[in-house]
């Protein structure tokens, strides 16, 4: 044998070794699944959990608590006996996973989703003054950039068409326009930066397994989540913006002062005549009806409430109209939506008139008589009495105290009680502020013992604990609803929080079902496309189609073996890459085989025709395959998603179908013609 035959032997044995060494934690990755679903099926069968609930506490890490939780007695020993066979066999699983083939989101199941960053907020956060002629340019700005055109152009052209300078809301006085829109497009890009960190952060400590996020585009962030189980609970996580604030409550006077002023407004818009009697602070008539006490209700209309201007004030899509107490309804309106516990700051509002009072908010008569450095903030949670649901109502200090970049870390811990805000075994959330929070805090609390202290999440009140003391520790706590509330909340607030928020445009889910049935189905496809290739090589081309096939087998091989080894995703569209490197693989050795049969018409020996046959066909065969391959790249460079996987396989099995066509099937020739003395070629 030649050493150049040596070679290429030696070569190719050793890439068929390194590809099976590789493609082996694949091919051992279904048999261990497959144990593992028997091991879960048969601990469902002692316990009585669920599939869901054993892997939620495989995948925390307390499935034999969980066990010992649910059942006793003789079945106890076994089912903990099988749950840390489980527990071991799923760490090997792991283990095998990261060496393995992953798969796409539409084979294994889970989400994709598009999130949009909201530049328009973004841009009213960073305004220096908020008005209404500011609102009316971004809201032009949105309809233009609906119809295509870039954002900021837009922006600065209703400036210009205004004849407003920029810096009269943003940048610094005498900044020219240019230069404040290069400064808020960097801004925003930065934020866009910072949004897709943060994301990445959240899912990354959610524990989602190889997760695919990438920007698209100036304003566009893309998200695949494949294989997870709990998709609204991590798209509440990913869109939470966490924006966390300490925000002081203001006192008991003011908040009734403010309500009587309100009171006042509401009058004058349904009598249509100005009110001009004032009341002193305290006297409002809302502390008559606290909570816990039987208001006299009343259902009143839209019209009732707001007299004539009901109709261009409110929408009037709030069907059955309001509950009001009608002792108090006819002198004050507002207040008669309320109810108050006597004493304290905060108002609670019947859940069937939050949507009214949120409204009557925002009317600009009312807005103009609150106090200029105070706002309304809902509370997050609804609270329960008897039949009847409230929502907590805070009148709060517009600026914060404190912000949440301050926070170093939180933490899920169980509430021991000892405060009226916060319940005993509750779940809270622990958090520790760095040094400059710790002595804000600590000059805040000294300063302001005895009030109310709100923390806020998302311009949402989560809890408004009494302040006992000065606080030197730089500690705070909320109290969250459940167990896997407060993880999520602790998660977002340790990742920190968005610079804008988020709005998901695109979501797509597909379940694990499904992703069963895609990968059946392109095994089908695969296999009955293979075999059509196969038979008719073999027809056509006789023994040279056997080679051309076993070219093939190799050719696929390597194609999986270099997806295993890089541990690359496979997709429904890269199935069917490899279906079409198949076809590929076949064309070249059809172009080959077609030459060599041209050669021997001509008289050609055996060996000429096989070597003018493969060195006439190789320049053939290199344009085909390198301008495929220069839109595979492309396709990959610029595509998202289901593009690139299809891409990805494609260009790896051009590089392979070359290689097997050019060099594995030459070799075979070589080593036939060289070691027989053949008088006919079987092609």
């Amino acid at each position: 044998m030649q050493k150049e035959h040596v070679f290429r032997l030696v070569l190719i044995l050793a890439l068929v070794v390194l590809s099976v060494v590789s493609l082996f934690p694949t091919l051992q990755l279904g048999g261990l699944q497959k144990t593992e679903t028997a091991m879960v099926d048969e601990i469902k069968t002692l316990t009585g959990l669920t599939r869901a609930e054993i892997e939620s506490g495989l995948t925390s890490g307390n499935l034999e608590s969980l066990v010992r939780r649910t059942i006793s007695g003789d079945t106890l020993e076994k089912a903990l006996e099988l749950s840390d066979k489980l527990i071991k066999h799923n760490s090997k699983i792991t283990r095998v996973e990261g060496k393995s083939i992953r798969q796409g989101l539409d084979l294994q199941g889970g989400t994709y989703l598009v999130y949009e960053v909201d530049l328009p907020q973004l841009l009213r956060d960073k305004a220096k003054n908020k008005d209404s002629r500011l609102e009316d340019i971004i809201t032009a700005t949105i309809k233009q950039s609906e119809e295509g055109i870039d954002f900021f152009t837009s922006l600065q052209e209703n400036f210009t068409s205004r004849q407003i300078g920029l810096n009269r809301y943003f940048g610094s006085k005498g900044q020219t326009d240019e230069k404040i829109i290069e400064e808020l497009q960097n801004e925003a890009t930065d934020a866009i930066d910072r949004t897709l960190e943060n994301i990445r952060n959240r899912i990354d400590q959610f524990g989602v397994s190889e997760p695919s996020i990438q920007k698209e585009g100036n304003r566009r962030i893309v998200v695949q989540l494949a294989g997870i189980q709990n998709i609204q609970r991590a798209k509440a996580v990913i869109g939470k913006t966490a924006l966390l604030e300490f925000k002081l409550v203001k006192d008991a006077d003011i908040v009734i002062s403010v309500i009587n002023d309100i009171d006042r407004v509401m009058r004058k818009m349904r009598m249509g005549e100005d009110i001009i009697t004032d009341q002193q602070p305290g006297t409002d008539a809302t502390q008559d009806t606290t909570l816990g006490e039987k208001a006299e209700d009343k259902q009143v209309s839209l019209s009732e409430l707001f007299g004539d201007q009901a109709d261009t004030t409110v929408e009037a899509d709030t069907t059955g109209g309001v509950v009001v107490d009608q002792k108090t309804f006819s002198e004050k309106p507002f207040s008669s939506l309320l109810r108050q516990l006597s004493g304290r700051s905060e108002i609670f509002v019947p859940l069937k008139n939050e949507q009214v009072v949120q409204r009557i908010l925002q009317i600009p008569e009312v807005v103009d008589v609150l106090p200029g450095d105070a706002e309304f903030l809902w509370g997050r949670e609804t609270t329960t009495l008897g039949e009847e649901q409230f929502l907590e109502l805070h009148l709060v200090k517009q600026e914060p105290e404190l912000l949440g970049s301050m926070l170093t870390d939180a933490q899920v811990q169980i509430g021991g009680g000892g405060d009226q805000s916060m319940r005993a075994g509750a779940a809270e959330v622990h958090m520790e502020l760095n040094n400059e929070g710790s002595k804000k805090f600590a000059v805040f609390t000294g300063m302001n013992v005895g009030k109310f202290l709100a923390i806020v999440l998302d311009n949402k009140v989560a809890t408004a604990p009494r302040i006992k003391e000065k606080i030197p520790s730089g500690s705070a706590r909320i109290e969250v609803g459940n167990m896997d509330e407060a993880k999520d909340l602790a998660l977002v607030l340790r990742a920190g929080a968005l610079p804008a928020p988020i709005h998901a445009i695109t979501e797509n889910t597909v379940g694990p079902s499904l992703g069963r049935d895609s990968i059946d189905k392109g095994k089908n496809s695969a296999i009955i496309g293979l075999a059509l290739v196969v038979l008719f090589m073999i027809f056509y081309y006789r023994g040279s189609g056997v080679i051309a096939d076993f070219a093939l087998f190799l050719n696929i091989i390597f194609v999986l073996a270099f997806m295993a080894g890089f541990h690359a995703t496979l997709t429904m569209p890269g199935i069917a890459g490899i279906i079409l490197t198949v076809g590929m693989a076949v064309d070249a050795n059809v172009l080959i085989f077609e030459r060599i049969r041209e050669e021997l018409r001509t008289g050609k020996t055996i060996r000429a025709a096989i070597d003018s046959g493969y060195s006439q066909a190789f320049r053939t065969i290199l344009d085909a395959n390198v301008t495929t391959l220069i839109t595979a790249v492309v396709l990959y460079s610029f595509g998202t998603g289901p593009i690139k996987g299809f891409a990805l396989t494609l260009s790896i099995g051009i590089i392979a179908s070359m290689f097997t066509a050019i060099v594995v099937t030459r070799l075979i020739f070589d080593m036939i013609t060289a070691r027989f003395a053949i008088k006919k070629l079987s092609i």
